[in-house]
């Protein structure tokens, strides 16, 4: 028993070190022992420390045992087992009441008449615990049965197919703010200074020389005019990024070399160029592009704007 205390003491002491060092160290959202592997050495030395004197206090234990007469010797054992008998009193008696049974002293009262090749049967009740057991499994499933059959509530299978639904609005989302998993189908215009910089920067690495760095056009088309040969818009100009031009005359598929996140801002970066003036601009090509999602003028509406416009240039 003194070596399982010892064993208790050096355990409760490491645990203590350790929370000590936990609060005592700032290490923000991580664990202190992650961030600062050193603590790992400090509760090392801090667990040999320990030994030494459990190792101590016993080698001192056996030192002043040894030094005492056989009387007080034989006195000291008888206490040590009358303290190993209180140990765990309560316990113990726990232990043997959730168990049932009876001593082997009075086995002789439930020996059955059955006998096999002189293995004999004992009438054992059945151990407490297992009958409680029993009867909690019963009164689990009265109450499971009222609660998902009876009063209709949320089974495992609705349960899964909400959390499914649930993972998969997450999924989207995450797709749709994470900039590498960005595609044709999830690219929207970039506004942010940052983007737009870094779009600008791939720009001048890898288009100049087709497009010029206005984007005025050389072997490539005029970028600032509203003409497009594939389709204008984020959309149309990712995919063109992507997937490259025309077969045989068009630009190369840009997929392999540069990355989703880096398309979506090179592609944004490209559309602010729409409307300015570069120095010499190429003709334009392709047609005229029209976004289909743009709002539609009502007629009506551009009549009466149109006669508001006349009535007021009439009285200035």
């Amino acid at each position: 028993m003194r070596t399982v205390a010892s064993y208790l003491r050096v355990i409760i002491f490491l645990i203590i070190a350790f929370y000590i060092m936990e609060f005592a160290v700032d290490s923000g959202e991580q664990m202190a022992i992650e961030k600062y592997p050193v603590i790992w050495a400090v509760l090392g030395i801090a667990l040999l420390f320990m030994i030494a004197i459990e190792i101590s206090i016993e080698a001192l234990k056996t030192i002043l045992y040894k030094s005492m007469k056989p009387d007080a010797q034989k006195l000291y054992d008888e206490n040590v087992a009358k303290e190993r008998e209180k140990q765990f009193a309560t316990l113990k008696a726990y232990y043997k009441k959730i168990v049932g049974g009876k001593p082997i002293e009075e086995e002789q009262e439930i020996i059955l008449d059955h006998n096999y090749d002189g293995i004999k049967e004992l009438d054992n009740d059945l151990p407490p615990w297992w009958v409680w057991g029993f009867y909690a499994t019963i009164l689990f499933a009265v109450i499971y049965m009222a609660r998902f059959h009876i009063f209709s509530g949320v089974d495992q299978a609705t349960e899964y197919e909400q959390e499914e639904a649930a993972a998969q609005l997450a999924i989207e989302e995450y797709k749709r703010t994470a900039k590498d998993l960005v595609d044709v189908n999830t690219v929207v215009v970039l506004t942010e200074a940052s983007d737009l910089k870094a779009g600008k920067a791939v720009f001048e690495l890898n288009c100049v020389a087709c497009h010029k760095s206005d984007g005025g056009g050389g072997i490539g088309p005029n970028l600032t005019d509203e003409n497009w040969i594939l389709g204008g818009g984020i959309k149309n100009v990712f995919k063109t990024i992507s997937e490259g031009g025309r077969d045989g005359k068009g630009m190369i598929a840009w997929k392999q070399n540069l990355k989703p996140a880096e398309m979506a801002q090179v592609a944004s970066y490209v559309l602010t160029l729409q409307g300015t003036t570069p120095a010499e601009p190429k003709a334009p090509e392709g047609e005229i592009w029209i976004d289909p999602d743009a709002p539609k003028e009502n007629p009506e509406e551009k009549l009466i704007e149109q006669a508001t416009d006349s009535v007021v240039v009439t009285m200035n």
